[in-house]
């Protein structure tokens, strides 16, 4: 199996080196490979924004991970001013792959940001910040670490995010300041956090796997979400080599 992961565009500096680069954390490439599946990392990419099918025909399942906050443009709100640091080009690819696999039903796992990029593929918006909305941090209590980070989410009986997590109370690790607001068409919420009932999971239910959790499954060991996708992705593989034979 293949998992697709969309990477970040980002100034990084390592050894001699402060320039642009391509990131993904190694913690979403390792929780796939002990899942039992290859990664192949997705750079934001004009050409694939325009032909999202040329990377997807070589994809079982795509992850959208976490990381800078989305371009309010691109959901028809104005930018509040803690909206910082957004990649316009990364939002374009990323709705365009997770837009095109919705419609092909290939298993997609967005992951805190990634669960809002399928929010707004399908013309939902976010809040761009949580503690003016709420008065409080605690959806990211440590900037740049998970550290005190744990908090409990309820998920809806019967869901994909509860047979994905495999009970109905999961412990998360969450490190966010945006949220859902107007849900997209189609998707329902299935996750809600103790702390104020946000939005924490959401999914397409006529798709065989469409899934966005705000908290991060690659962080947690225990966490089956990751595993899940993969289980969907080898399901998909398994009924198109069907389908030749």
């Amino acid at each position: 199996m293949v998992i697709g992961i969309c990477s970040a565009l980002e100034r990084a500096q390592w050894t001699v080196w402060d320039q642009q680069a391509v990131m993904t954390p190694a913690s979403y490439v390792e929780a796939v490979h002990r899942s039992g599946a290859m990664v192949l990392l997705l750079p934001p990419d004009p050409a694939l924004t325009a032909e999202p099918d040329e990377v997807l025909d070589l994809l079982d399942g795509l992850m959208l991970a976490g990381g800078s906050d989305i371009e309010p443009d691109v959901y028809g709100a104005p930018r509040h001013p803690l909206t910082v640091d957004t990649v316009r080009v990364r939002d374009d690819f990323e709705i365009a792959l997770a837009g095109r696999a919705l419609e092909r039903d290939i298993p997609v796992l967005g992951i805190c940001r990634g669960m809002q990029v399928l929010n707004v593929v399908r013309g939902g918006t976010l809040v761009q910040d949580l503690p003016e909305r709420y008065g409080h941090s605690d959806h990211r209590r440590v900037t740049g670490s998970f550290e005190g980070s744990d908090h409990e989410v309820r998920l809806a009986a019967g869901s994909l995010a509860a047979r994905a997590a495999g009970e109905l109370r999961h412990a998360t690790k969450s490190h966010h300041h945006q949220g859902v607001e107007r849900v997209g068409e189609g998707l329902v919420v299935t996750g809600w956090t103790d702390l104020d009932d946000v939005p924490e999971a959401i999914e397409d239910p006529t798709r065989s796997f469409a899934l966005g959790v705000q908290w991060h499954p690659e962080a947690d060991d225990r966490s089956r979400l990751i595993g899940a996708l993969v289980d969907a992705a080898r399901a998909r593989r398994a009924g198109r080599v069907q389908e030749v034979g």
